[in-house]
């Protein structure tokens, strides 16, 4: 005999506590993660933008930490800029979220290093994260702030590696949700039994 599946709304079926609270806490975290996405994004962009309209100070910067070659200096002073932008924007918008904050995460990391590396060789240099940079007065660093701050924003972008499905993006828009692309949906619209029209299983 020919079987139809039924969803809930077909059976009446109403959630019990145990669904009702698995609901809840998948649509809490999804805002902590669209929260994050957003304070993360705004770092990127405030930062790049602040580092493109000096390019010479975001060379400068680069070059005060002296572990890349002049030539390779410059040319990340004159990237570095244009890549937070664009991380900045897709975040904020929500777009490949998993990637961005994959990307953010490597940037933050870097800078870490940077910052490590300048503070164990006893430089004095701001670090240029949000423009400036260059050579400062040693009572100026804030080489402990900034390694705190970066490892805050480092596991931020693990939770989105983690948890990339949010609110208020584009990957739900355009159908790049991470579940929906793996065939997963909400456990609100699964079917819950397969029945015959005569009411037997």
């Amino acid at each position: 005999m020919q079987t139809t599946p039924v969803t809930e709304p077909d059976r009446g079926h109403v959630p019990g506590p145990s669904r009702r609270g698995t609901d809840l806490r998948g649509a809490a975290l999804a805002w902590v993660g669209t929260a994050l996405r957003m304070v993360l994004g705004g770092v990127a962009l405030v930062a790049g933008v602040m580092k493109i309209v000096d390019l010479p100070g975001s060379v400068r910067a680069v070059r005060a930490y002296e572990l890349l070659p002049d030539a390779l200096a410059v040319l990340a002073g004159n990237a570095l800029p244009m890549i937070e932008i664009v991380v900045g924007l897709l975040l904020v918008t929500g777009l490949f979220t998993r990637w961005s904050a994959v990307l953010f995460g490597a940037l933050m990391l870097a800078f870490s290093v940077g910052v490590a590396s300048a503070w164990a060789r006893g430089l004095t240099i701001d670090c240029g994260c949000f423009g400036g940079g260059g050579q400062v007065e040693a009572d100026e660093t804030r080489y402990l702030h900034v390694l705190v701050r970066d490892v805050a924003l480092v596991l931020g972008a693990a939770w989105l590696v983690w948890r990339p499905r949010t609110r208020l993006s584009l990957d739900r828009g355009l159908g790049l949700d991470p579940l929906t692309r793996t065939g997963r949906t909400d456990a609100s619209s699964r079917p819950i039994a397969s029945v015959d029209r005569s009411g037997r299983n």
